[in-house]
């Protein structure tokens, strides 16, 4: 759904400005190196004049502050749709994603992935010297992505306000655990935390247990990254119509609690508290995960009552259908048993078997190791080959978004700090003897 609506943000930005934008500007050349499949001709290509192609955000320059998941990874949406993103790092600070294991050639898998296609500069933002260097960047950078706890880049002279001064037009996009407002404003969190205090996690897992940690970070990509993204794309829609800028506040734990959806929808509106499985999708029905006689599992929605009718056939016991279309809880529970009850009876590729072309919405629920495989996702070129400096390239999750257009193919994985460091200050004016200056000075890295 999220990817969805960034989607229809992008096709608003295809406006007479953006275009102009682009016609003015020439096009970056991309090295593409390694296997790049064109399945359904929705991968990186080329025009028909032989110039290198550029994404639908090829107009946008990013100045990405983050560290982490959250900014790191909605930047990575940007910069893959053609964006340039200049990481703006710390040469003392290490950005903890690039120590983070595992490691291949050295390199932290999620540094490469995180980061690819995007430049780096390394500057001390506490010296003066380097805030002037970011205030110069601004003139040309005109959007801002950071995710310091709220107050930290106004005490390094560069929070909305100040930079705004030098361009009026700039979008700045701020996110944080909690929000710039507010008595947990200062307060530190991670995507744990910020489930919980949303309420999310009070019904996400079984009653015996308790909670479980998800294994992916719903709040910091979910809420954080894609709308931090959405925001962004907002606030350059409204420019384009308006010329002004803005400060956009995008809360972790502000976009959790929307995607309480359609529960927070039933306590709101009919006090009607979601708690561990009492709901349809949450366990509370035979909406579930299913055993298989050797330890494996398959996911069962069939929610529809034609979907219940086929899944019932398939497992010998069609007369089960009428229980799975009624909301008595004794139903659901009898169901439910009934359903472990017939998985328990077959390994799980011979249940494969059965349901490969049911139309019955069960699918099996399989590792990384063998979704990376599945037919499905390689005709959705959902992994790709992405080129490393010195190194072999590495296979790495694609951008998920398809245009009919295509996109680029990625330039590079991630690299070290600073890698750019004097091609940036060299676009900006500044001689050799100038930056050695600043590096003998370790003001930049």
């Amino acid at each position: 759904m999220l990817a969805g609506l960034v989607s229809v943000l992008l096709y608003l930005l295809q406006s007479a400005e953006s275009i102009d934008y682009v016609l003015r500007h020439s096009a970056y050349k991309v090295i593409i190196l390694g296997k790049l499949d064109v399945a359904l001709g929705m991968t990186a290509r080329t025009h028909e004049s032989g110039a290198a192609m550029k994404g639908p955000l090829s107009s946008l320059k990013i100045l990405d502050f983050s560290t982490l998941l959250p900014g790191p990874f909605a930047s990575l949406m940007l910069a893959d749709m053609g964006a340039e993103v200049l990481r703006v790092e710390s040469p003392s600070r290490v950005d903890l994603v690039r120590v983070l294991p595992p490691h291949d050639g050295g390199q932290s898998t999620s540094h490469a992935y995180l980061n690819r296609n995007k430049r780096s500069i390394a500057l001390d933002l506490k010296r003066p010297e380097a805030v002037e260097l970011v205030r110069q960047l601004v003139r040309d950078y005109d959007i801002v992505l950071e995710q310091f706890r709220p107050g930290v880049m106004d005490r390094l002279g560069l929070g909305y306000s100040a930079l705004k001064a030098v361009n009026p037009q700039l979008i700045y996009v701020s996110i944080t655990g909690y929000g710039q407002t507010g008595p947990y404003r200062d307060r530190a969190g991670h995507d744990i935390n910020y489930l919980a205090l949303a309420g999310i996690a009070s019904y996400t897992g079984r009653r015996d247990s308790g909670p479980l940690p998800l294994g992916v970070q719903l709040a910091d990509i979910g809420g954080g990254s894609l709308h931090g993204v959405m925001g962004l794309l907002a606030a350059v829609i409204h420019r384009q119509a308006t010329g002004e800028g803005q400060h956009v506040d995008v809360s972790m734990t502000d976009c959790a609690f929307a995607l309480h959806g359609m529960a927070g929808a039933g306590y709101l509106g009919a006090g009607v508290e979601p708690a561990m499985e009492n709901q349809a999708l949450n366990g509370g029905s035979f909406y579930d995960y299913y055993r298989t006689r050797d330890g494996r599992w398959f996911s069962v929605g069939s929610l529809e009552p034609q979907f219940m009718q086929q899944f019932c056939a398939a497992i010998g016991r069609p007369e089960l259908a009428a229980k799975g279309l009624s909301s008595k809880a004794e139903d659901q529970r009898e169901l439910k048993r009934a359903i472990e009850v017939e998985f328990e009876k077959r390994d799980f590729v011979e249940w494969v078997e059965v349901f490969a072309a049911l139309d019955a919405c069960v699918e099996p629920m399989l590792p990384l190791s063998e979704a990376v495989e599945h037919p499905q996702i390689k005709a959705r070129d959902l992994v790709v080959d992405v080129p490393r400096d010195g190194l072999p390239a590495q296979q790495q999750i694609a951008c998920p978004i398809k245009f009919s257009a295509g996109l680029p193919a990625p330039r590079h994985a991630g690299g070290t700090v600073g890698a750019h460091t004097a091609e940036v200050l060299a676009e900006l004016g500044l001689g050799a003897e100038q930056i050695e200056a600043l590096k003998a000075a370790k003001v930049v890295g």
